[in-house]
């Protein structure tokens, strides 16, 4: 076998979501609340100087990206509804319907901004005692258009 270190490994989890949001200062459509069937793809790879592969020959076992990332994912965003802490006439809105389920995104929900918050505060929460790095989020918003953020 060839040396290993020659060969940069990582492995990518498609999940798969339904959420609302509306984008503060579009100036199209977006401004309205609406809705997305999201897939979110998740690359992961062995963290720096741990093992790449463990005894069966994985980074990490897909269901075990899928259990902890789709599982916080279904509990905050999965229908329901993203509003940025900015959208004070959105929250109050949602507020009043019963039953409700909205987040509050520290940012505007575009996709970009998903893609980050997933990366930067989700991610290391859920998958951090896990012997490998988040390199990369890419949210899908339509089968056409995505946004992604890397580390």
């Amino acid at each position: 076998m060839s040396d290993a270190g020659a060969t940069q490994l990582s492995i990518t989890r498609q999940l798969s979501f339904c959420a609302g949001h509306r984008l503060l200062r579009h100036e199209g459509k977006c401004a309205f609340f609406h809705g997305h069937n999201y897939k979110v793809d998740v690359e992961v790879a062995p963290r720096a100087g741990g093992a790449v592969l463990d005894d069966v020959g994985r980074i990490v076992d897909f269901s075990v990206i899928k259990r902890r990332l789709l599982g916080w994912i279904d509990e905050h965003w999965d229908h329901g509804f993203i509003v940025s802490a900015e959208d004070e006439n959105g929250i109050a809105a949602l507020s009043v319907v019963e039953p409700n389920k909205m987040f509050v995104l520290p940012y505007n929900p575009t996709a970009e901004n998903m893609a980050r918050y997933l990366l930067e505060a989700v991610a290391p929460e859920v998958l951090g005692d896990l012997p490998v790095v988040v390199q990369r989020i890419v949210v899908w918003e339509t089968d056409t258009s995505c946004a992604s953020a890397t580390r």
